[in-house]
């Protein structure tokens, strides 16, 4: 096991969540879940681990949750391997493991497929096929709802990607119906949390998260997605205030009668339509 600062109690790091980090991380958490309607009675949900800071802190909070009196679900926690080092399927299993987090690991070989089906550039791929990996193993262990990790600042990057580089406007949404599985759903209740808070409670714990952990991406100089993080943070230094919640809110606020066009069920429409 990679400690990085004093290794905390699991019963510290536990009570850290709700009383520590109540403001930043519980209780936007707890936001998320009632203000999307994420979690319905009979639930089973389908915990996706990868092993870095973010799915391991959302695994906790499902847990605590159902500790905290909200008992009317039922959870699954799942790691795929895609092609990990030795050592990386080993931390991650060190790192559930002290944390009591009771995870079902199973086998891939995506790392080595996406490399083969898209050389220059496997993120974009690896993402579809793990997202689709995922599905399959939830809905095998008879899942109906899929919760991923992603953060509010995950969301905001995802927006400004799509407006600099994709030349549309949408967002990463709190939940997403399957399109390939039937009666399955991605559920986000990690919505409202920023990162720097995740952070600081990774480092509270004194445990070493993984990374990406593949050796294909680790070769690649940068990505769009750090430019964008480092474009916003640049943004806040220069003075401009609240930029990264007036990016979130631009997806609560759009003006139908001020936009160029819209897409709706694959069908485009212009603001002409209504002119």
């Amino acid at each position: 096991m990679v400690v990085t600062e004093e290794l905390k109690s699991l019963e510290d790091i536990e009570r850290a969540i709700i009383k520590r980090y109540r403001k930043y991380i519980w209780s936007k958490f707890i936001k998320a879940i009632k203000e999307y309607d994420l979690i319905q009675d009979n639930d089973k949900i389908a915990i996706a681990i990868s092993g870095g800071k973010d799915s391991l802190l959302l695994a906790k909070l499902f847990q605590e949750l159902q500790r905290n009196g909200k008992n009317n679900f039922e959870l699954e926690f799942i790691a795929m391997d895609p092609g990990y080092h030795e050592d990386i399927r080993q931390l991650l299993e060190e790192n559930c493991k002290y944390l009591n987090i009771p995870v079902t690991i199973y086998d891939s070989d995506i790392f080595k497929v996406a490399d083969k089906i898209s050389s220059d550039y496997p993120c974009y791929m690896c993402a579809r096929m793990r997202r689709g990996s995922l599905y399959a193993k939830a809905k095998e262990l008879g899942c109906n709802k899929l919760a991923l990790g992603h953060h509010f600042d995950d969301v905001i990057e995802t927006n400004m990607l799509n407006i600099l580089c994709a030349g549309n406007f949408k967002t990463m949404m709190p939940k997403l119906r399957a399109q390939n599985f039937d009666n399955m759903e991605i559920i986000r209740p990690m919505y409202f949390i920023r990162e720097e808070s995740i952070i600081k409670w990774m480092s509270y714990t004194g445990l070493m998260p993984m990374n990406c952990a593949c050796m294909v991406a680790a070769k690649k100089i940068g990505s769009t997605r750090y430019k964008i993080k480092d474009l916003i943070k640049q943004l806040e230094n220069d003075g401009f205030k609240n930029v990264a919640i007036n990016i979130f809110r631009s997806c609560e606020n759009v003006d139908l009668n001020r936009i160029l066009g819209y897409i709706n069920e694959d069908e485009k429409h212009s603001f002409l339509d209504n002119y």
